[in-house]
């Protein structure tokens, strides 16, 4: 029987190991941590993860979207808080699209759960990659409990773990003409649980992503299904009047959230005594390249992490899995052909998806908050509804279609120009009555999209 070795039993590296079952493989997944099912998932434990269409597509291609349906809440747009607690409602996109959030450690559960028992997988914890001949396909493991060491040969091996992959550090890093880049951004993240009220309801609206911009940073906020939200904010370490340094004692804390989060600090007051609950954490891009050798290659984050900005690094990974799959049936599972193709499709694509997230972070602190991209923001949904499958906003490329990453990013780019000559030119404002802006749009898709 064929076998694959995948390392890294996360999001990808069990999805995967779905597929290469489906392929008719037999799957060992290694895993440098004990089982994560076995320890108490905590909704809080690590920053909520939005699935989005790309997502989907891969988990209803093998026939599984409906068991993670039942674990998902969808957020049809974001909800902005401002500094004196007014809020504002913003759509994703048209007819009530949505993107759906997902606790990390549940979907990651379910997706081990169905690869054991519906898939042709086993799971092996404790067994660190300290190594691999990626030529033959063979991974060197220590037992992190035992300390002793063995070999898993297999006719193929997957790095799926994650964006510290040992098996590229191990292996592929050593390799000649291997480039590699890590980039920390300038801030970091803490993540808040906010609990629910004491009868189980949530303290804020259900279906919505929850933002508080404030420029340079931001909290935000994903419900989960016992009533509570999973917060992150999001901020510089240093180096600003509002930044993680800043913060070194529980009054600071206090009186950080009071001025600058206030309608936050009244639903959790007690955020200082739950400061510490969460560590401090950094963000960091990664890139590298080449994705294969010999009979190995990387998927996910190991080949192109990202921040979380867009909320499309698990999406991403997801996608890296579907379009191996499609690699595998048109090249009749010849890896060399596929992982040369796969690797030249994806790069690109990998690339992309980190400069379009970085992009929402301007986008999510600091622009949701500024009158002038909210109404170009309004005028592009509008040119989206008229019409209908012709027009797509960069944000819609990105979460409800499956245009590649590289090209919704160029597209995302020429239509932001674009959008904004249209509102100069007709001196379009908030004021302007709709059938005007209609009138505008008609005009303006006639002679320059269509065009």
């Amino acid at each position: 029987m064929k076998q694959a070795t995948i390392v890294g039993s996360g999001l990808v590296g069990s999805l995967w190991a779905i597929y290469l079952s489906k392929a008719g493989y037999k799957v060992k997944i290694v895993e440098r941590r004990q089982d994560m099912r076995k320890e108490t998932i905590s909704a809080g434990k690590s920053i909520n993860l939005a699935t989005s269409y790309r997502g989907w597509k891969a988990l209803d291609e093998m026939g599984i979207g409906d068991e993670i349906r039942k674990i998902a809440i969808p957020m049809y747009g974001r909800t902005i808080h401002d500094i004196n607690g007014n809020t504002s409602y913003q759509p994703y996109g048209i007819n009530n699209q949505a993107i759906y959030s997902v606790s990390r450690g549940e979907i990651n559960s379910k997706l081990m759960d169905i690869a054991e028992q519906k898939g042709n997988a086993e799971l092996f914890f404790n067994e660190e990659c300290i190594g691999a001949d990626l030529q033959n396909g063979i991974v060197q493991l220590k037992n992190t409990k035992s300390g002793k060491t063995t070999e898993l040969k297999s006719d193929v091996v997957f790095g799926t773990d994650g964006a510290f992959s040992a098996i590229r550090y191990n292996a592929m890093q050593k390799l000649d003409r291997f480039s590699y880049s890590q980039n920390y951004i300038d801030d970091g993240y803490r993540e808040i649980l906010l609990p629910a009220n004491a009868d189980g309801s949530y303290k804020l609206e259900k279906n919505t992503l929850h933002i508080w911009p404030r420029g340079r940073f931001m909290l935000i906020a994903l419900p989960n299904f016992d009533g509570s939200f999973t917060c992150t904010l999001f901020m510089p370490f240093e180096g600003t009047e509002h930044c993680f340094n800043n913060l070194t004692s529980k009054l600071k804390v206090e009186t950080f959230f009071k001025e600058v989060f206030p309608d936050f600090f009244e639903m959790m007051p007690t955020i200082a005594d739950a400061w510490e609950n969460h560590p401090l954490s950094s963000l960091a891009i990664i890139r590298c390249f080449p994705w294969t050798h010999g009979k190995t290659a990387l998927m996910g984050d190991a080949a192109h992490a990202t921040v979380p900005f867009f909320g499309q690094g698990m999406n991403a990974g997801f996608e890296d899995c579907s379009v191996m799959y499609s690699l595998m049936k048109k090249h009749n599972e010849d890896w060399n052909t596929i992982f040369k193709e796969y690797e030249l499709i994806r790069k690109p694509n990998g690339d992309a998806v980190q400069d379009l997230s970085l992009l929402n972070y301007v986008v999510m602190r600091d622009k949701v908050a500024d009158p002038s991209f909210l109404l170009q923001q309004k005028v592009e949904r509008r040119i989206a509804e008229l019409y209908p499958g012709k027009y797509f906003p960069m944000y819609s490329m990105v979460s409800f279609s499956e245009i590649e990453y590289n090209v919704a990013l160029n597209k995302g780019k020429e239509q932001d120009q674009i959008i904004q000559n249209l509102i100069q030119q007709n001196n379009i404002t908030e004021e302007v009555e709709q059938d005007k802006i209609d009138h505008f749009i008609h005009t303006f898709y006639n002679e320059t999209i269509k065009a």
